[in-house]
């Protein structure tokens, strides 16, 4: 009788990820298929193992005063504070309001795809996002403030030859505060976190995808809900 083993099943979910990862990236001969394919592999395993008050999508991001983000490979977004979503032809639009954090999916992390992504995520955190007075039993609470947009990176490996060294840390102290990654994965070697102090911390293991799927969790367990969406905010436009 075989018994059950947690080590065991968090390996075994480590290993699924990487290899799906390392088929898009040796089988697939396109590089826009080893993209898709890519992005796939981690929309999928975050659909499946977040908590069901989120949602995950390749998206748009759009605020109330008509901007745009660039097109975000991984949103993870809320449906229950946030119902209102766009989703046209396959191409998605999210209220900023609902967004918890972004993720770019490449083939490798390098300093040109770390640059890259900042500048993804920083086009995401300057969008303006509103929140109103929240009615409860007692009264009606003051809005609350958005949190912060959590964002990163998720790669399968590293172009460098040591991939947490000092080439890594400079890539990730670069770009402006907008595009600042809180956490990210290299699933072959690693993930990494930001720390309070605005250092990063990381962590080489042999079970990466599984580690940065906690460490996100528990991330967005610390994370404020989204503020309450002011939808006539979004009305406006439709007299334009």
């Amino acid at each position: 009788m075989n018994e059950w083993n947690l080590s065991n099943l968090l390996t075994g979910l480590h290993n699924d990820i990487q290899r799906k990862l390392d088929h898009a990236r040796s089988l697939l001969g396109h590089p826009v298929s080893k993209g898709d394919a890519s992005e796939n592999v981690w929309l999928e395993l975050l659909s499946t193992y977040l908590p069901k008050r989120y949602s995950v999508a390749k998206a748009t991001v759009a605020d109330s005063l008509g901007a745009f983000s660039q097109q975000i490979d991984v949103v993870i977004f809320d449906r229950q504070y946030s119902p209102f979503i766009l989703t046209m032809h396959g191409q998605n639009v999210i209220p900023a309001e609902s967004v918890y954090a972004v993720f770019e999916a490449k083939q490798v992390i390098d300093a040109r795809n770390v640059a890259y992504a900042q500048e993804k995520a920083a086009s995401v955190r300057r969008l303006h996002r509103t929140s109103l007075p929240v009615p409860h039993v007692s009264g009606v609470a003051t809005p609350k403030e958005p949190p912060r947009i959590l964002a990163g990176l998720l790669t399968f490996e590293s172009t460098w030859k040591d991939p947490f060294g000092p080439s890594l840390s400079q890539a990730l102290d670069s770009g402006d505060v907008d595009g600042a990654f809180d956490l990210g994965c290299v699933a072959a070697h690693g993930h990494f976190s930001r720390c309070d102090d605005g250092s990063y911390a990381f962590t080489p293991e042999g079970k990466p995808a599984t580690a940065f799927l906690f460490e996100l969790i528990a991330r967005l367990q610390a994370s404020a809900t989204v503020p309450m969406i002011d939808m006539r905010a979004y009305a406006k436009w439709l007299t334009d």
